[in-house]
């Protein structure tokens, strides 16, 4: 396993670990079923395997590794199903969260979701595909924390990582090119102000990734 490619020390040794691998799963370095062996790990990183069992709970926390019998920890499994859960999911609770901010929408709002939008040009021009990713959660999540039902919220902190997995899959053949785009087209409904009319328009949005899944 090549985790050779180490960033900036986070404040300690397992979050560092934890963030590299937490990475490499989300953009399919480290494939469904891949092997993750504590000792290895530990020699990668020039580390005890304490903060490495620390970083692979996390993991665990997040359903991004499993435990499997004579393999230890292994890289979870997503499926089309799942996939397709969530995004039902979504398209019955975001729309939700999306009317509720915009009944409260105030100029600072705008402000923060543009100020996202320029950074996903960014991570274009950089060809930052997980920065991109990262920002695409934080423009949606911006619904949920915005939108006063802490719920809400709680739900989509708790499949955003499954998303952000299946993005990276369909960015292996997309780029991830329409992602600024798309999102720049739903900012302007959100400034014209119609509730209905951007509801509409954020669900439409889910269907290329419901005709992905076959659903």
């Amino acid at each position: 396993m090549d985790l050779s490619k180490i960033t900036q020390l986070p404040a300690s040794l397992s979050e560092h670990i934890y963030l590299e691998l937490r990475k490499r799963i989300l953009m399919g370095e480290l494939a469904p079923g891949h092997r993750l062996i504590v000792l290895d790990i530990a020699n990668t990183f020039g580390v005890s395997q304490a903060p490495v069992r620390e970083a692979l709970e996390r993991l665990k926390q997040e359903a991004l590794i499993a435990g499997k019998a004579n393999k230890g920890s292994v890289v979870s499994e997503i499926t089309p199903q799942e996939i397709r859960d969530v995004y039902e999911l979504r398209q019955l609770v975001e729309g939700h969260a999306l009317r509720e901010m915009m009944k409260a929408l105030t100029p600072a709002d705008i402000e923060h979701m543009e100020r996202i939008l320029a950074d996903m040009r960014t991570a274009v021009d950089e060809n930052d595909a997980f920065r991109l990713i990262e920002l695409d959660m934080a423009f949606h999540g911006y619904f949920y924390e915005r939108c006063g039902n802490a719920l809400l919220l709680n739900i989509w902190n708790s499949i955003k990582t499954k998303i952000m997995r299946f993005i990276s899959i369909t960015n292996q053949d997309y780029a991830g090119y329409f992602i600024p785009d798309s999102h720049a087209e739903l900012l302007d409904y959100i400034k014209r102000g119609n509730i209905d009319e951007t509801e509409e328009k954020l669900i439409r949005g889910f269907d290329f990734y419901k005709r992905y899944t076959g659903a």
